[in-house]
């Protein structure tokens, strides 16, 4: 083994791994419940985009987990009954529900005491709704992937973290499936049809690229395919397009697992640091604790972001 080899098999463990069974798998994740992309006052079209978007995940027998930011079912300062009833329709669907923190703060930018804060008002519905269908809250996902920026503020909510019961959600396959589905809100808002067509027709392609880089980090990394965990939205894109993306990984030979499936793999073990760059996967941030650079996402077509405007600058 050369001395390459060597680094890379002492910091990432699963690199010397048995190989896994043939085929590569992925784990569905959507983040900001109930929906996000564009903020809405029209229960009647969440509830449309949330049945839809189910029924998508039920047709190609997709487990998946749903994290959910709970500010998003309070209207005018009080618990709206149709918004918890979205997260209601999750659970009865079968699926699972994760905290996404109440009102979506960067760990990297708020102490790690508001941010705690936050995290139990997040599951003030939560835990009760997933209670209620027999279920334990278990996962947790880091709103923008922020991770804290010390040591100690990583290691400090970790353990917070475990005394709370949960299990950071990592992610592997980052994405701007966000701009998309602002462009595509935005194009349906106006009534263009015809943009709001382009724009979906052209989400699996973008999926398609990203997946092959995610597959060649990995590659890269443990000389080894990996099962991912993919990162989404609950937003009309996803309702009206997931089945053209399912077909898509199903062509690239993905088949599609839970979370704690995934997270068996020994990559998962790996170290995560902080990177000092913004909303990294953690195929990027192992990257760089290996000394390497991360390659370029692949582009959103222009017509997309300028669709999209400003908000294709902001960042989930």
């Amino acid at each position: 083994m050369n001395i390459w080899l060597l680094v890379l098999a002492l910091l990432f463990p699963g690199a010397a791994a048995a190989q896994p069974p043939a085929g590569r798998a992925v784990a569905i994740t959507f983040d900001d419940l109930p929906f996000a992309a564009v903020p809405a006052d029209d229960n009647a079209s969440l509830v449309g985009v949330t049945s839809r978007l189910l029924q998508h995940l039920q047709a190609e027998q997709v487990p998946a987990v749903g994290f959910v930011n709970e500010a998003k079912l309070y209207r005018e300062g009080s618990l709206d009954p149709a918004r918890v009833g979205l997260l209601r329709s999750w659970l009865q669907a079968g699926f699972e529900l994760g905290n996404h923190t109440a009102s979506h703060p960067s760990l990297n930018r708020v102490p790690l005491d508001a941010f705690e804060a936050d995290l139990l008002q997040g599951e003030t519905v939560t835990r009760p709704l997933m209670q209620s269908a027999g279920r334990t809250l278990r996962w947790f996902r880091h709103p923008f992937l922020h991770l804290g920026t010390t040591p100690e503020v990583r290691v400090a909510f970790q353990e917070f973290l475990a005394a709370h019961g949960y299990t950071a959600a990592p992610v592997t396959v980052n994405n701007s499936e966000w701009v998309f589905a602002v462009a595509y809100a935005r194009a349906q808002a106006e009534g263009d049809t015809e943009a709001a067509q382009r724009i979906g027709a052209a989400y699996a392609p973008y999926m398609d690229a990203v997946f092959a880089r995610a597959e060649q980090q990995a590659l890269d990394l443990f000389g080894r395919p990996i099962p991912h965990v993919l990162v989404l939205h609950a937003n009309a894109l996803n309702a009206d397009h997931f089945d053209a993306l399912a077909a898509m990984l199903r062509q690239r030979g993905y088949r599609f697992i839970e979370l704690a499936d995934a997270l068996q793999d020994s990559a998962y073990a790996s170290t995560v640091g902080y990177s000092g760059f913004n909303g990294e996967s953690w195929l990027e941030l192992w990257s760089r604790q290996a000394g390497l650079r991360p390659s370029q996402q692949p582009p959103v077509p222009g017509f997309v972001t300028q669709w999209a405007g400003p908000a294709a600058n902001r960042g989930y």
